[in-house]
């Protein structure tokens, strides 16, 4: 249920009605819109009746039930869209967000070099992996607290946000220490207490979907974020696993339409890990831009042959720069900036 306050109400009045909510035994959920001021009621609905009289009380517009099962994520929620901010820059708005760099951390060389190529070809935050979680327990699992340091050390020096994945509920503290988005992969999409507790961090979550999730799973899984108070969550569709063998994984084109329907939530795209080969990574970035997605995750490493993990899948800086080039049209077509 969705308490929809009248223009001009009051902070005590908005107030009041968040202690009400709370008296019933829901928690409220303060979302500040451009014009209103919405308060969503989460809980069990089959006393959703109580909530409706809501409407009685002064400054209260209108109660509405949301039919989805994802309250907080669902568009009813929130008709504007979500744009969260970290430094000067937006994800979710009219630019088109920019996050590359390596799929993991390997040395000081070697993300420094990353960083200097994913900043001058236009990229907004440097993305790379301090814990890797792997297919194979022998596979390179990350430089661990080093690889955090290092993200940090490097964006103090080139002044780029930095993203990193997290895999244990009792490692946020710590990664938030050293980070500026805390990435959830696709393995853990559905690591429900990992994703509770990243609902009471105060820094923005980059949600990838799980493999064989499907959209309203996706939006579910954002739920359980929001839910505990964290309201800023960047969605990412990294393709799902189906029969074809051609590519890594088949990147769900239709998935960018169909959540920009769904949610008020940024919608960031990783054509990278969908295909695995980084000749398929620029025209799948020039697709989604095309659907109407808020931004785009490739991978790019220094040297992909070398690369401890993904360098398959991963741009070479040159490679990068054309990424850039090419999507400008697309970008602008889009009705969006870089």
């Amino acid at each position: 249920m969705i308490i929809v306050m009248k223009n001009g109400a009051t902070e005590e009045e908005v107030s009041e009605v968040m202690s009400k909510i709370e008296e019933m035994g829901y928690k409220a959920h303060l979302i500040t819109g451009v014009e209103k001021k919405i308060i969503g009621a989460v809980g069990d609905e089959r006393e959703k009746a109580q909530l409706e009289s809501l409407i009685s009380m002064p400054g209260v517009e209108n109660t509405i039930p949301i039919l989805k099962p994802y309250k907080l994520s669902s568009l009813q929620a929130r008709e504007e869209k979500t744009v969260i901010k970290v430094g000067d820059v937006e994800i979710g708005g009219k630019h088109m967000f920019m996050v590359a760099g390596p799929c993991s951390v390997e040395s000081e060389e070697q993300i420094f070099q990353a960083a200097a190529a994913v900043k001058e070809g236009g990229a907004h935050v440097l993305r790379g992996g301090a814990f890797k979680p792997r297919t194979s327990p022998y596979s390179f699992q990350g430089m661990g607290e080093g690889g955090l340091k290092l993200l940090k050390k490097v964006s103090e020096a080139l002044n780029i946000p930095v993203q990193t994945e997290i895999m244990n509920p009792e490692d946020i503290d710590l990664v938030a220490e050293y980070v500026d988005i805390l990435q959830v992969g696709a393995r853990n999409t559905q690591n429900f207490p990992l994703l509770k507790k990243l609902g009471t961090v105060g820094k923005p979550v980059f949600l990838k979907r799980g493999l064989s999730t499907t959209i309203e799973e996706l939006l579910m899984c954002a739920e359980y974020i929001l839910s505990e108070g964290n309201q800023q969550v960047i969605l990412c569709e990294r393709g799902i696993r189906t029969f074809e063998t051609a590519t890594r994984n088949t990147l769900d084109i239709s998935s960018i339409p169909v959540l920009q329907q769904e949610t008020h939530l940024p919608v960031v795209v990783d054509p990278c890990h969908a295909t695995g080969n980084w000749k398929y990574v620029i025209p799948l970035c020039k697709a989604a831009v095309a659907a109407g997605a808020d931004g785009l995750m490739v991978e790019v490493h220094p040297n992909p042959q070398e690369a401890l993990s993904d360098g398959p899948q991963s741009l070479k800086p040159e490679n990068f720069h054309k990424l850039m080039a090419e999507l400008e049209p697309y970008i602008k077509l889009a009705g969006r900036t870089l």
